[in-house]
């Protein structure tokens, strides 16, 4: 089984643009993030993939592997199924550019989940983590995802599911963290699709795999990640930084 990571880098994000080449310790956060996914020595290829020359240039300098994009994509699965297409590969994972303090076993538990597919049931692997606090339940920029009894994705959403509806049974929240793995077949299938209307609805690429049939399987993350969404994530991270060192 070959497996590879990609991570897609977007210069203009949203909700917080160039938030990839600020500053995070002394590099730019795509360059942290590129340098932990290389750390842990899973992979046998690891490529940035991004339409603008300044992350390509900040990943070059430290020797990385960068696919330049062709064309503009809705999506970071769209974008890495246009770079994957021509690879020898059988899984792909990939690492969203903002998150610097991924870990070994986060990754690990990912690629296990193929591992122990013997059935080729999975099509997607992603990661999640408990949240208790109200404030990260309601927060919309935290992504919750609800789970069959096989730890498969039933529903991702921003607003706080499940709802408790009786508080005899109080409900259990886990936080999706945007790290996947797929099959290529899935990934290039993925591309083909449409965006779906609950894809357009929530601004969630991954409900496009659930409401076209694939299944999704969540695994928990072992240590919790800082994605970089807003500058204060950014002030967190560099806080995390000056702790590490």
């Amino acid at each position: 089984m070959k497996i590879i990571a990609m991570i897609p880098a977007r210069y203009g994000a949203t909700r917080f643009p160039a938030k990839l080449m600020q500053d995070l310790g002394g590099k730019p956060v795509i360059v942290r993030t590129y340098e932990a996914v290389i750390a842990t020595k899973l992979f046998e290829e690891v490529y940035v993939v991004t339409d603008d020359d300044r992350i390509e240039q900040a990943i070059a300098s430290v020797g990385g592997k960068v696919i330049r994009s062709l064309k503009e994509h809705p999506s970071g699965s769209d974008r890495l199924a246009e770079a994957s297409k021509d690879l020898e590969v059988d899984i792909i994972v990939n690492v969203q550019g903002d998150e610097p303090f991924t870990e070994t076993g986060n990754l690990q538990s990912l690629i296990r989940i193929f591992q122990e597919d013997t059935s080729n049931e999975v099509d997607v692997a992603s990661l999640m983590e408990c949240i208790t606090d109200s404030q990260e339940i309601a927060n919309p920029n935290n992504v919750k995802v609800v789970l069959n009894k096989n730890s498969d994705a039933l529903y991702f959403s921003r607003a706080p599911i499940p709802f408790a509806r009786d508080e005899k049974h109080p409900a259990t929240y886990y936080k999706h963290i945007g790290v996947y793995a797929y099959r290529k077949q899935a990934l290039q299938q993925f591309t083909e699709l449409s965006p779906s209307l609950l894809e357009e609805t929530e601004k969630l690429e991954q409900l496009r795999y659930l409401e076209n049939g694939f299944k999704i399987r969540l695994a928990l993350a072992h240590t919790p990640t800082i994605g970089i969404d807003t500058p204060a994530d950014l002030e967190k991270a560099r806080t995390k930084i000056l702790q590490k060192n």
